[in-house]
């Protein structure tokens, strides 16, 4: 059987084909090199509004309004402007051409180097008694096994430190006991360096730790006004991974910055309307009750309590607004005790106006803070003298104060916490601790621990907060020194000083019943028989 050829189109249709191929790509790399300009212009602009998107997300909302505002007047200002228009489109687009060209991609390494390599199988020796078993059939963690299957997006800083790191751990690791947390996060922060500060994030689901290393908190903030709304205390800087809400602060620079604060919400609304401060001597813990009288002055009233008698606080004596400075026990006794009895005369005023249907007086409206520092050394003295806790006096306002307007304050040392009274502890429940000397004693204090491991040296003010049931957050208390302490920086005094009131007449004329009287405190629906008699009642300053 004579075989028949192929046609020809079948035959050469291998070299047509490529020549076909051959003259498509030729004519697309044309096209290419004919559109080039379009293509990076079109790349550019998509840059230059995703560039703007990112911004516009990342703008806090009460400052967008105040964004649109600049941004009409720059359109307006180009639009009236000869030649504006023009040249605001030449510089639209030399900025997308900028952005849409071909960034020269710097060629990535193959992986870590030696050193750092050697670091990571270290650090990956030492989790192998964590993270593993004997008889786990294929052990993600053994000696001598490869850390690349534990261990990745690793970063390090320019001293060769761990920065960052993902740590995969096997399924079995008690991930949520806090004590098998905490051993391993002790390891990574022996492991990655000392005297730096780590944020740990466990990924349960996914059976993955995350570590970052934590830039310092500023320690020149001074004393400002800063922008908050009424009834809102700044307690002083966290992480901006923390919080999504930044306050514009000057440093002691006179530089502008947008920093991410601690904020506490105090009156009636608020879920901790009472806060404990807990630190080391020295820690800061006067500093930030110093913070918060300049602050709470701006619209309410101020007694200051100093059990301590040290004299911190005599910056504030005889100021608009502060209505006593009690270092004495005496003193003390009388000062709390007048602010037990003003809490339930606001209760009382309060009640009245509700049952006439009128708002409460301006008087009762008005906020009132208590700010006691070391009470259970008053405590001590009133009990080798025979007389009562003056924290006694605080179970009223600790129970009551939120009706009221009357925030309370204490703040004690960590050695002298077993002398508060059990109210201060179940009543206050916005916690700051200062200095702690570990996670566990930090969680002692705030409920919680914290996700970060504290440096070696910490500043003074620095340390953890927590309000209420929320995350522990980390906190640097503005620099507010006593103005007449010579050892202070002259910015951070000359701060204070700006910040005080006035001096005027003592503030402490309040309607309060007698000492040796009681104001009952009635019941929603009860009417009162007569109006209870008041008197000024007159707390003088006791010599520290």
């Amino acid at each position: 059987m004579v075989q028949r050829p192929l046609p020809r189109i079948l035959r050469d249709g291998g070299a047509s084909l490529t020549r076909g191929r051959d003259l498509a790509r030729s004519a697309a790399d044309g096209a290419s090199d004919v559109l080039r300009p379009l293509i990076v212009l079109s790349r550019g602009l998509v840059r230059l509004l995703a560039a703007g998107r990112r911004r516009w997300t990342a703008t806090p909302r009460e400052r967008r309004g105040a964004l649109l505002f600049l941004a009409a007047a720059a359109v307006l200002a180009v639009a009236l402007t000869p030649y504006g228009p023009v040249s605001a489109l030449v510089a639209v687009l030399a900025a997308a051409a900028w952005l849409g060209r071909d960034r020269a991609r710097a060629p990535e390494e193959s992986g870590p180097s030696e050193e750092q390599a050697a670091r990571l199988a270290s650090l990956y020796e030492a989790l192998v008694p964590y993270f593993s078993v004997p008889e786990a059939p294929e052990p993600l963690y053994a000696h001598g096994g490869e850390w690349q299957r534990a261990l990745s997006d690793f970063g390090f800083d320019e001293r060769g430190r761990l920065a960052a790191l993902t740590v995969a751990y096997p399924a079995y690791f008690a991930d949520g006991d806090p004590e098998s947390r905490a051993r391993v996060e002790r390891l990574l922060h022996a492991k990655c360096g000392r005297g730096r500060e780590y944020h740990f994030a466990w990924d349960e689901e996914a059976n993955r730790l995350t570590l970052t290393a934590l830039p310092p908190l500023p320690t020149d903030i001074p004393a400002q006004p800063f922008v908050t709304s009424p009834g809102e205390v700044v307690l002083g800087l966290t992480d901006a991974l923390a919080v999504r809400r930044t306050v514009p602060l000057v440093d002691a620079g006179g530089a502008a910055l947008d920093v991410p604060p601690v904020v506490w919400r105090t009156g009636a609304r608020s879920p901790e309307p009472h806060l404990l401060v807990a630190g080391r001597p020295g820690s800061g813990t006067s500093t930030l009750l110093r913070a918060i009288a300049l602050q709470a002055l701006r619209g309410g009233d101020v007694l200051v309590v100093d059990g301590g008698g040290t004299g911190d606080y005599t910056c504030f004596v005889g100021r608009d607004g502060v209505l006593g400075v009690e270092c004495g026990l005496t003193g003390a006794l009388g000062a709390l005790e007048w602010a037990e009895r003003e809490t339930e005369r606001r209760l009382v005023a309060a009640n009245r106006a509700r049952q006439a249907g009128e708002a409460p007086p301006e008087d009762v409206r008005r906020p009132l803070w208590v700010l006691v520092d070391r009470p259970a050394v008053l405590g001590h003295l009133a009990r080798a003298e025979g007389l009562a806790d003056p924290q006694s006096h605080l179970r009223v306002p600790l129970r009551h104060g939120r009706a009221a307007q009357v925030t309370v304050v204490v703040a004690e040392q960590y050695d002298c916490l077993d002398g508060l009274d059990p109210v201060v502890a179940q009543y206050a429940k916005a916690r700051v601790a200062l200095a702690p000397a570990g996670a566990r004693q930090a969680a002692e204090i705030l409920g919680a621990a914290p996700q970060s491991t504290p440096a070696g040296e910490l500043p003074p003010g620095r340390g953890y907060a927590r309000l209420g049931t929320g995350p522990v957050l980390r906190l640097q208390v503005p620099a507010t020194p006593d103005p007449y302490d010579d050892s202070a920086a002259d910015t951070h005094r000359e701060a204070v000083l700006a910040l005080l009131p006035r001096r005027g007449g003592s503030g402490l004329a309040k309607q309060a019943g007698p000492a040796g009287e009681e104001v009952p405190v009635e019941a929603a629906g009860a009417e009162p028989d007569e109006e209870p008699t008041t008197q000024p009642v007159r707390v003088s300053v006791a010599d520290a």
